[in-house]
């Protein structure tokens, strides 16, 4: 355990008391697997029981996920009860196998008790693999902003950045190429995975990008590469290493604008879809989210149907639940919806940073209108 990690904790400030054998076990039958800490005063278990943050708690019990320097890796979040003479601390997301954590349990800042566990890794054959990666394009940006990598089955979280890369044309990785976040982006279902460009690699004028320079340089080849050694949440790896391999053109600083969009109207009677053709690829995830129809004469009431993205992110398509009428309908869009550089309606992503754009007038969404005959 790291010097600077053994005192990062700070003391509660409680009267000195006599502890009889702290203890600390891992609750694994439980549903979540939990962590339990035994062996404490009841005058500092009474003073826990009044504590209001996650930080205060994990100033006395805190649970470390080992995939990284024990100095710097941050305690795992989640949710401390006391109870039964106990203080028992459920994780926020389920143990992962073949992870090794770590159990500490501090009183008056002095660690009273260390406990390791490790869920044993599922021997089963891999099986989870990437299976999508978007922008799917294989021209990019030289501002291109963020991707999402889908995986086939639920993965772990923690240290997904030392499986992840960019690499140029010679198979050489980017330096930091990512902004890395301890909590990692992924969905609720463990399947998909944000990676952000740095944005300080791509914002001119500010200190990354004049220090370190961009990611990407127009006229070059690049891959994005996860490789297998990436695990699921049973603690197995990949089936197989995967790359991503694209080339890189101009930036891009002109902000998309739904005005350009061809829309295609499906004939009333059918449920054809309705068809948007953008002159641009889009942000995949916020295009199948940000943009609704809604009928005008039934007072702005939306449709309900499914959305798809097709040709390279460049042609959205909204099949309706029921047959379309005869009616007039608008294509709402809200103005954070992205293109792949992270423009916005009406605003660049790369904008000066001296300006002070204020925004707060406009409406939150911008609409097209269509007739369905």
């Amino acid at each position: 355990m790291g010097r600077a990690l053994a005192f990062a904790f700070v003391c509660l400030g409680v009267a000195s008391v006599t502890v009889a054998a702290p203890a600390i076990r891992w609750l694994i039958d439980a549903r979540p697997t939990a962590v339990e800490a035994t062996g404490i005063a009841p005058e500092i278990l009474r003073d826990l029981a009044l504590e209001l943050t996650p930080e205060g708690w994990a100033r006395v019990l805190a649970v470390f996920a080992e995939q990284g320097s024990a100095d710097t890796t941050p305690p795992m979040a989640g949710t401390w009860r006391v109870g039964g003479g106990s203080l028992r601390f459920t994780p926020q997301f389920p143990l992962v196998r073949g992870v090794r954590y770590r159990a500490e349990l501090r009183i008056e800042g002095a660690v009273a008790a260390i406990s390791f566990f490790q869920m044993p890794a599922d021997t089963a054959a891999a099986t989870t693999v990437v299976a999508q990666v978007f922008p799917s394009a294989s021209v990019l940006p030289e501002n291109q902003l963020k991707f999402y990598v889908h995986f086939s089955a639920p993965m772990s979280r923690g240290g997904v950045y030392g499986h992840v890369q960019i690499r140029d044309a010679a198979g050489q990785p980017i330096e930091l190429p990512f902004l890395e976040l301890d909590e990692e982006l992924w969905d609720l279902a463990m399947t998909r995975l944000t990676l952000l460009i740095d944005p300080g690699r791509i914002k001119r004028g500010v200190k990354p990008l004049e220090d370190i320079g961009p990611v990407f340089e127009a006229g070059k080849n690049y891959s994005l590469t996860v490789d297998a050694a990436c695990t699921d949440a049973r603690g197995r790896p990949l089936r197989a290493a995967f790359a991503k391999k694209f080339s890189i053109a101009a930036a891009d600083r002109t902000p998309p604008d739904p005005a350009r969009w061809r829309i295609r109207a499906p004939a009333a009677g059918t449920r054809g879809p309705l068809v948007v053709e953008f002159d641009e690829p889009m942000d995949h995830a916020l295009a199948l989210r940000m943009i609704r129809v809604v009928a005008r004469e039934r007072g702005g009431v939306e449709i309900s149907g499914e959305p798809t993205l097709a040709d390279e992110e460049r042609r959205w398509s909204f099949t309706p639940a029921q047959p379309w009428t005869r009616n007039h309908f608008d294509l709402t869009v809200e103005r954070t919806i992205e293109d792949l550089a992270g423009n916005n309606i009406g605003k660049s992503f790369d904008v000066d940073l001296s300006e002070k754009a204020d925004r707060r007038d406009e409406p939150r969404s911008v609409a097209v209108g269509f007739e369905v005959k």
